[in-house]
């Protein structure tokens, strides 16, 4: 049962002294260290912390924004820790998972970004609604006009042409073809 500690940089002119300071200072038996972004999910040291820690360890940080840089990557890294029976710690907000009292506050940082999951959900269905409501129609445009459709189900119906060359003639690719022509794969009743 150890703890591993994790610091993080975000550039190559800034130093971890301070976090490892902070991290020896309660005696974590080892210390990884990255020089990365934290939207960057490409940080090599912390790969190597959570493939070295066993369940029972501790993952230690200075801060939050040093494991993760959005609510939801933080929660993800914690019950990821959590479902191989790791705790996690974070010095500077006192949030300790071993804890019954470190878990509560986790749970309600996760209730917190489950609620702002689904208001950003039901404000999207809301606007899309309204956009309804008016005539407009979502997505993106469709890359066949009523007259392509014709043309494509008039070429089709020949059975030398195939949906390839349709589709390089039309300017798309033939899974487009397939969307609007189901019938298309099987060549039959086209026309019309």
């Amino acid at each position: 049962m150890a703890l591993i500690g994790y610091a993080r940089v975000s550039t190559r002119d800034q130093t971890v002294a301070a976090q490892h300071d902070a991290l020896s200072k309660v005696e974590c038996a080892c210390i990884f260290e990255d020089t990365a972004s934290g939207a960057s999910r490409d940080r090599p040291q912390l790969a190597a912390a959570l493939d070295y820690m066993r369940e029972g360890d501790t993952l230690v940080v200075w801060k939050l924004d040093r494991l993760a840089c959005s609510l939801k990557q933080l929660i993800e890294t914690v019950e990821s820790l959590e479902d191989r029976g790791i705790g996690f710690r974070s010095l500077t907000e006192s949030i300790d998972t071993t804890t019954a009292g470190g878990r509560l506050v986790f749970q309600i940082f996760a209730a917190l970004a489950e609620f702002e999951r689904g208001v950003i959900r039901e404000r999207t269905r809301a606007g899309l609604d309204a956009a309804r409501s008016r005539g407009r129609k979502g997505g993106r445009p469709s890359k066949l006009k009523p007259a392509d459709l014709k043309a494509a189900k008039a070429l089709l119906a020949n059975p030398e042409i195939n949906v390839e060359d349709v589709a390089r003639r039309l300017g798309v690719s033939p899974a487009t073809l397939y969307r609007h022509i189901p019938a298309a794969r099987s060549s039959v009743g086209l026309v019309g």
